[in-house]
This record gives structure tokens, sequence and C-alpha cells, in this order.
């Protein structure tokens, strides 16, 4: 065996050949044998080369034709030894009304609407099975039935989805029909509801229906030649509104939030006014967004003089003081919507300072209120100058009008 590629023996004392080719022909016997000797050989047999069956004509893919009319579909194979052809429609269980001609073709005489479907040709010898498919369409026919047909429970309504049978030939459109079950007394099939599906569609959702009521319901092709049978029935139950309880809400959990003060607060005075600096908070569990500077003057009430420090700034410039003044001054920070304690509070003096000759404050060092009375007061004053130039053009107008006419 080892002279010949691809012979083997197995542990049983079977010979296998991968490739079966002439040198595999010829009459074999087997002897067993063990340390005692042997009694004999088996009875011979032989091995004989066979070609499977092989086709010569195949079917097309598919046929398309008119009902009524004839239509043949050729199909042949060889092989040794010869091949037997057999026709079967896949998918029927019953006998075909289709007959097989002496050259394995496949006639139709007349073509009718349930001839229409996938038909195999099969080639069998004794050395294997080999087979081929093809599509017959028969044209002018009412629709073939839809196919699977699903349906999807919804709240108070169902989805219903389907596959398009053939349509014959023609264009065909389709419609939902569904009863309530109900088993006393029994609805008759005129009792069915029936609804229209969009052009194109294949898939309607039916509303306003009761739950938890079990629904029947069937789809309907339809073309210009008539109606074709209904779909399978398929029963389906749509869903009411949960009935769930509310689970308790979990008690609020306190986060706890650290955010000290800034720290070591300081003034030092400058040729451009008064620099505050400061370090950062020691502790914070959340991001900084900024500081709040807040100053007060001669003892009065605090007032917010810069809230759009960024966080990454530690200094800030303070200028146009009023001199012989007394200020204190003071920082917070702010993380989110929480905000520190103040920090360390420095004062500083403008009596006697000569980097300060202006008496005039800055508008952002007014407290608001009093701004906004000067303010006022300037709009006032200055609608009131031009109603009274106004008024004395127009007197005057009218008082030269008067004089010229006196003079006509």
């Amino acid at each position: 065996l080892s002279q010949l590629p691809g012979w083997s023996m197995r542990p049983d004392g079977s010979i296998v050949i991968a490739t079966g080719n002439d040198d595999a022909l010829g009459v074999y016997a087997c002897t067993p044998y063990n340390s005692y000797g042997t009694a004999g050989e088996s009875q011979p047999t032989r091995v004989l080369l066979k070609d499977p069956p092989a086709f010569t004509v195949r079917p097309k893919e598919e046929y398309f034709q008119e009902v009524g009319r004839e239509l043949v579909i050729p199909c042949a194979a060889h092989g040794d030894p010869p091949p037997t052809i057999s026709w079967t429609k896949v998918g029927s269980a019953g006998r075909s009304s289709a007959q097989v001609d002496g050259n394995s073709s496949l006639i139709f005489r007349p073509l009718i609407k349930e001839q229409h479907g996938v038909w195999e040709c099969t080639a069998t010898n004794q050395v294997a099975s080999v087979s081929t498919a093809t599509s017959v369409h028969v044209l002018g026919t009412s629709p073939h039935a839809v196919t699977n047909v699903s349906v999807l429970p919804l709240l108070l309504a169902a989805n219903i989805s389907w596959e398009p049978g053939f349509d014959g030939g023609y264009f065909q459109r389709f419609s939902v029909w569904y009863t309530p079950l109900v088993k006393h007394p029994p609805r008759a099939h005129h009792d069915w509801v029936s609804l229209s599906v969009p052009v194109g569609a294949q898939h309607l959702l039916v509303e306003n229906l009761q739950p938890d009521m079990s629904y029947q319901f069937s789809v309907l092709a339809q073309n210009k030649l008539g109606s074709g049978p209904f779909s399978q029935i398929v029963t389906s139950v749509p869903r009411g509104f949960p009935v769930t309880t509310v689970p308790p809400e979990p008690p609020a959990m306190t986060v706890r939030v650290f955010l000290s003060p800034p720290q070591a607060l300081t003034a030092n005075e400058t040729v451009r006014g008064v620099l505050l600096r400061w370090e950062p908070p020691a502790q914070f569990s959340v991001a900084l967004s900024g500081y709040a500077l807040e100053l007060r003057q001669d003892k009065g009430g605090w007032e917010v003089l810069d809230r759009s420090i960024p966080s990454t700034k530690t200094q800030v410039l303070v200028p146009g003081l009023i001199k012989d003044a007394f200020y204190e001054f003071r920082l917070v920070a702010f993380a989110g919507s929480y905000i520190s304690d103040p920090s360390n509070t420095v004062n500083v003096s403008t009596a006697g300072m000569e980097v300060y000759p202006s008496r005039t404050q800055l508008p952002e060092l007014l407290p608001q209120p009093v701004l906004a009375g000067v303010i006022g007061g300037i709009c006032f004053l200055s609608v009131a100058v031009i109603f009274s130039t106004m008024a004395a053009c127009i007197m005057n107008r009218r008082r030269a009008v008067r004089v010229q006419k006196r003079r006509q």
C-alpha cells in the first residue's frame, strides 16, 4: 500500500482509497492472521469505477408563461450507469398533474395557476443523485396567498406584516381582515372588519383594539382579475395598560461638599492702585468656578466689587479708590452653586496718599442705587433741555407768523 499514493489501511483492516482511478480496478481479498496462523482468505470482491450523474441540459432559472398555454422545460443528464430523471414541485406533497416526455422534459399542457412555483429536476443512478431547480411563473391569474404573516401585539393595537405572494402578472393590493375571537356565538366571515393597506406597504397598524382580548388576523391580496386566497389566520392578544406599583423613592443621599475660603489675602499699594493677592482654598471637593471680591468703605455695608474673577487667578488690581478714605476687602470662592466663607479681611487707608490725587470715584465702585440715581438725573435734565428748546422754537415761529399777518 505504501507504493500507492492516497491508499491506507485502518486498524480494523479496511482499505481507504482517497481518489478512485484505474489503479483501484480489480479483485480484492482479505486474509486475517495472528501468531497462530490464518484460517484463509475472504471471498473475493470486485471494484468497479462508475460515473455519477452530470447534467448535459439544465433548465433556465425562471420561466414565464400565460395560464392555459403549453410550457416545456428541458432537463437531461448522463452517467455510468445512465441516470433516471424525475421532476417534483418543491413544497408540494401530492402528485403533480405535469407530465415528463421521453427526453425527460417537463411538460405543462395546459399550464394552470397551481403549477406556479419551484420545480426540481433530479438525476439518480447507483453512484449518486444530483438536482437542479427552476421557477415557473404563471401569468394572467389572480394573486397568490401572502406568506409569513406575523402579528406584533402593541398597546391597544397590533402591527401586522407579511411577505407578498406572486401577483399573477398584474398590480396587486392588500387588505387586512380581523375579528375578535369569541366562542358564543361564532362570527361569520362577513362580520370581519377589513382595512385597506397603502400602496406598496407590506405592513399595517391596526388600532383601537380591546385590551386582553384575542383577535384573529388574515391578509387578502387582490388584482384586476380578482382576489387570491386568504392567508393563514394568526391569533394575537393586544396589550393593555400595565398595572404597576410605583416603588418608593430612595432616601436622598446627603453629599457633603468641602469648600474652604481663600487663604492669606494681602494688599499692596502700587502706582496703579491696590494689588490684592491670595492663595486658593486649602480644601475643595468640587472644581472651583471662580472668586468674588467684596469691599466696604468707612465701615459701611459690604458690596460686591467683582464677581467674575477666574479660578486660575490669584491676584487682582483695584484702581480708582477715593482719597482720604478707609477700605476693607475680603474674598469668597465659589464652585457651581456652592459659596465658601469669606477670607480674612485686609484694610487699606488712602489718607494722605499722594498716588490718588483725584477725588472722583470710579463708576464701578459706586453703590448701584447711587449710580442709578445719577444716571437717571442726567437723563431727566437732558430730556428737559430738549423739550424747552423745542417749545421756544415753536413759540418763536408762531410769533413771526402773527407779525407777518399784521403787516399784510
